[in-house]
């Protein structure tokens, strides 16, 4: 049986309700074509007012050209073509970043703005424009790998900060899923020694207590809602007044954080029978959610749903169970909510603050982004 998307099947049942005995659920596999495009034309509207002349977002606070590279990947995935004003624009404003070092920033940062430029010119690479551009930026950001001088022993091995290590630098879970994709999208092999010490770091940010891929004490305290989640920062463990600290004495699994781990296992190709893998599923099981950020709620919430749609869609299930056996078209789920608190700007803004998610640039490029992996492949 062929799959109907909404729109068609909402015709059906208009004029044969008989039909939804007939049907099964799974025909809401995702939001029509038409769906997309009417949602990502309000929202290329709001950032061709929102650009500033040099081809930039927002304020100076904001991330750039960060936030500029995120803009024109989510507006390319979603079939803005590279000759519109406001993509042109954007890529030359990323070019002049470019740095004799190979990386792609302004002051600091250097990894995280990086690896988004290097997954933006991958998209924008038409004719092989950006091939000697996304090969030096690759290697730049080999370069801030937290390796050198450590062993597998040390916990933070394998990981990618903001910035180069040295110093009171130090890894993190979101900072090393942004490299692992900008590695592999700049042509790095999944077999190549930066991943498999990457993999490292994000086996040992995962609540799984595991003598193979995590023994920290952390992990041996995860209660049952955190096990086979994933955590922001190792170094909270050690941090009595974090916030992140569980009352069993672990680290609390978050969702933004979890997507980020599970994209990263499945891009890097740990397969889904891996236990890594297999944890972390059963984790979304028990905490899916498209209205919340789980264990963080308002919190980061654009950022989850851009994780959040990665991972599913490496995944490859179309259609989602959760713990309670509760089937979940998640393409669609994830469209209508985003679609709902679309403004009518175009824009989409958080109310909570926190990770600069009340910039509505900011927060649009990860509502667009995460809608480009709506779309039925």
């Amino acid at each position: 049986m062929s799959h109907l998307n909404r729109r068609d099947w909402l015709k059906v049942a208009a004029v044969a309700p008989a039909a939804l005995v007939a049907f099964p659920r799974t025909v809401f596999a995702a939001p029509s074509a038409d769906d997309v495009k009417a949602v990502v034309d309000k929202a290329l509207k709001f950032f061709k007012t929102a650009q500033k002349e040099n081809g930039s977002f927002g304020t100076p606070r904001s991330g750039e050209p960060g936030l500029t590279a995120l803009i024109v990947s989510a507006l390319v995935k979603n079939g803005v073509s590279a000759e519109d004003p406001t993509i042109a624009k954007g890529l030359k404003y990323l070019e002049s970043k470019i740095q004799k070092d190979g990386g792609v920033y302004d002051q600091g940062l250097s990894n995280y703005m990086t690896s988004l430029a290097i997954m933006t010119f991958k998209e924008a690479n038409a004719g092989g424009k950006y091939d000697k551009v996304i090969e030096s930026a690759g290697k730049y950001v080999k370069s801030l790998q937290f390796a050198e001088g450590l062993t597998e022993k040390d916990a933070n091995f394998g990981g990618a900060g903001y910035d180069k290590p040295g110093g009171r630098a130090r890894p993190d879970m979101s900072n090393t899923h942004f490299m692992v994709e900008a590695l592999l999208a700049s042509g790095v092999s999944k077999d190549d020694p930066s991943i498999k010490r990457a993999l490292v770091y994000i086996s040992r940010s995962q609540n799984l207590a595991s003598d193979e891929f995590n023994n920290l004490p952390f992990a041996k305290k995860a209660g049952e809602a955190d096990k086979g989640g994933f955590v922001y920062n190792l170094s909270d463990a050690d941090n009595p007044k974090s916030p992140k600290l569980t009352a069993e004495g672990g680290l609390r699994s978050e969702g933004g954080m979890t997507y980020a781990g599970l994209k990263s296992f499945l891009y890097a190709g740990v397969g889904k029978d891996d236990k890594r893998v297999q944890a972390a599923v059963n984790w979304v099981r028990q905490h899916y959610t498209v209205t919340e950020n789980p264990g963080q709620k308002d919190s980061g919430l654009y950022y989850y749903y851009h994780t959040f749609a990665k991972a599913m869609d490496a995944l490859g299930e179309d259609e989602f169970v959760d713990a309670k056996g509760t089937k979940h078209d998640w393409r669609q789920e994830l469209f209508d909510e985003l679609k709902k608190r679309q403004k009518e700007n175009g824009s989409w803004a958080n109310s909570n603050g926190a990770f600069l998610e009340n910039l509505p640039e900011l927060a649009t490029a990860f509502a667009v982004l995460s809608i480009s992996y709506c779309k039925k492949k």
